[in-house]
């Protein structure tokens, strides 16, 4: 049994979300949630992501809500995006203090830092599934990537890790243990497979469950990233966002 408390993972209209932040919290309330994170997407994200210039109006709403709210505990975050194979972010590094939490996944549809990393990162990974490309290689590229991120920022979440473009599970995961990432089972997505995550559990990863909710309707709906984390055999305490992880830490 999974009693989760938290949801980590919410998106508004800052980004492609339907609802506002109020919106989103209320929903939260409603399901007798003890904290929420608006993470809307990252800057670079073409056409969805948040912009720089709403990180102050954003501060001031959550701001007014945590005093307005004392059941509940609202976190300013976001979804960064990777953006070269070195590991860079779309967080510039003034900023990465404006943020409570940052979660980190891959998304395609992100400018790129350079030329050389929409190649590698998002051409590359495109052409995948022609069979043009030698795709352990591509993997192994993505890989880094991503193990490159999680040790050069202070990234809390590695949100569908395996959604979008092909990994090697058990070296993520070791990455992830290494900086006290937590890996996401995304009730959305509905990445982690329950063969990753097994994979992850061998490595001594931990895990969050996250709505991924981009409406607020769904704040809160855990329901799919339960059934992995059950099926996977995850113990309710490496759950991060659980009751359990609390309770036991």
């Amino acid at each position: 049994m999974y009693k989760l408390v938290i949801d980590y993972h919410t998106h508004t209209r800052y980004s492609h979300g339907k609802g506002s932040i109020q919106d989103n919290v209320e929903a939260a309330r409603a399901k007798g949630l003890s904290k929420i994170a608006i993470t809307d997407h990252g800057f670079n994200h073409i056409g969805f992501g948040m912009s720089i210039s709403d990180i102050g109006k954003m501060r001031d709403e959550i701001s007014y809500l945590n005093q307005k709210y004392s059941d509940i505990e609202i976190l300013m975050g976001i979804e960064a995006n990777l953006i070269s194979v070195d590991g860079e972010i779309d967080i510039p590094e003034k900023y990465l203090d404006a943020f409570d939490i940052i979660l980190m996944g891959f998304h395609k549809a992100v400018k790129p830092a350079t030329l050389r990393d929409a190649w590698i990162l998002f051409g590359r990974n495109g052409l995948d599934k022609l069979g043009i490309i030698n795709h352990e290689k591509l993997r192994q590229a993505n890989t880094s990537a991503l193990t490159k991120a999680l040790s050069r920022y202070p990234i809390q979440i590695l949100t569908h890790p395996g959604a979008k473009i092909d990994i090697d599970s058990r070296a993520l995961a070791k990455a992830a243990v290494k900086n006290n990432v937590a890996l996401e089972i995304n009730a959305s997505h509905g990445f982690m497979t329950v063969e990753y995550v097994k994979i992850a559990m061998e490595e001594g990863a931990n895990f969050v469950i996250c709505s991924d909710a981009h409406s607020p309707g769904k704040v809160g709906d855990f329901e799919k990233g339960i059934q992995i984390a059950r099926s996977a055999g995850v113990p309710p305490h490496r759950i991060i966002n659980s009751y359990e992880y609390a309770e036991h830490i």
